[in-house]
């Protein structure tokens, strides 16, 4: 992708490319293997992003003190690693069904957040609110590479790789129902919904990332394998 090798397809041939919120208006993406190769110019159109505000959140989920320094690098860390996994299967090739049932959309993907009356990053993920123990369900087919709580933004939350990089998060979870390592089906429930960490009401936030680029988990569902 521009010039860069960035994965390898799956043994029956199917590969994935996320472009992040702010991606470059145009990707050159080529596509070899033995038998030559395939160029083709993707234009990436713009997205339209809210700017949320959001109060009455606790001062030390926003600015936190000093003395968690060591904590929070320590999540950080161990957030990253579950980040980089990399499942060599291909369980995003028949699209992504949603995490919940029923919900309400209380924010959407890529807002610009001011929390507490101070600007953040953009919000990398959208946020589904439902009651307190809710299941949530996996999306895809994937492998569990993070499964933790206690965290002090995230409170309780899980990690899916769906292969070649592709990972979603569920964060504030009342109830993790899955150990790292585990593989999990489409359809099959990995927790609850909660309200733990830097949160204000029940709710998951749900987000993808590719590689490290931020993508919006939503442009996924429904999606169909290529012809």
């Amino acid at each position: 992708m521009n010039g860069a090798l960035v994965t390898h397809a799956s043994p029956e041939g199917f590969f994935i490319l996320g472009f992040d919120r702010d991606n470059l208006d145009e990707v050159q993406i080529r596509v070899s293997n033995d038998e030559g190769e395939a160029l083709h110019t993707a234009a990436i159109k713009r997205g339209e992003f809210d700017i949320q505000r959001i109060s009455g959140l606790a001062s030390g989920t926003v600015t936190p003190d000093p003395a968690m320094d060591a904590r929070i690098e320590a999540e950080y860390l161990r957030k990253q690693a579950g980040f980089a996994s990399k499942w060599n299967g291909d369980g995003f090739k028949d699209g992504f069904t949603l995490p919940l049932n029923s919900f309400r959309v209380s924010a959407r993907y890529g807002g610009q957040r001011i929390l507490n009356g101070e600007p953040r990053q953009p919000h990398y993920g959208i946020d589904l609110a439902a009651p307190t123990g809710t299941p949530v369900l996996a999306p895809a087919d994937g492998v569990v590479s993070m499964a933790e709580s206690d965290l002090l933004y995230e409170g309780r939350l899980i990690l899916l790789d769906h292969g070649q990089g592709l990972i979603t998060a569920y964060l504030h979870l009342s109830e993790v129902a899955v150990i790292r390592g585990q593989s999990v089906k489409q359809g099959e429930q990995i927790g609850r919904v909660g309200a733990e960490g830097r949160a204000t009401g029940p709710h998951l936030c749900w987000r993808m990332k590719w590689r490290g680029r931020n993508m919006n988990p939503m442009l996924m569902v429904g999606a169909k394998r290529p012809a």
